[in-house]
């Protein structure tokens, strides 16, 4: 079972995700209206990617007889910059959680929550990933030295995400 501590900051941990879906689905919309669909498309596909971190995190939550309060996010902005602008905004969105992730993993370590800390290793790896990729990618946008058809090469190769 949850500690009381514990349930309250996976349930905070849970909103965090679902407001970085959110986030990243307004990103989708700003880049769409910047003609860069596949980076809109990537934008989306980390939407479902969030919300399914959120929906990973519940499941610990309700599996442990724990009970999930959903608390409201906050609008996300709507307008975001040039693509490399955009991806500079998902890397510090990304080591932002991280940084929410290593906290809830110290509040595990502090309740002595040997389940939590399993799972949350998991979400620690993955944010490993989530920021090298979004690193590669403003590599990749940077080495284009803002010459719009390579920007295109990379938005079609974005679009690629998930096939």
């Amino acid at each position: 079972m949850l500690s009381q501590k514990m349930q309250a900051a996976f349930n905070e941990q849970i909103r965090n995700e679902i407001a970085s879906g959110y986030l990243y689905l307004a990103m989708s919309a700003y880049l769409e209206s910047q003609n860069f669909g596949g980076a809109a498309h990537w934008m989306r596909e980390q939407y479902k990617e969030e919300l399914d971190h959120a929906a990973k995190l519940f499941k610990h939550v309700t599996d442990r007889s724990g009970r999930v309060v959903l608390e409201a996010i906050e609008k996300p902005p709507v307008e975001f910059g040039s693509l490399k602008e955009v991806f500079q905004a998902v890397l510090a969105h990304e080591q932002k959680v991280t940084g929410l992730i290593n906290k809830l993993y110290e509040t595990a370590l502090a309740e002595k929550d040997y389940p939590a800390q399993i799972e949350l290793q998991w979400f620690i790896k993955e944010q490993v990933e989530e920021e090298k990729t979004v690193e590669d990618i403003l590599a990749q946008i940077e080495a284009c030295d803002g010459k719009p058809h390579l920007l295109l090469m990379i938005d079609h190769h974005l679009g690629k995400r998930g096939q």
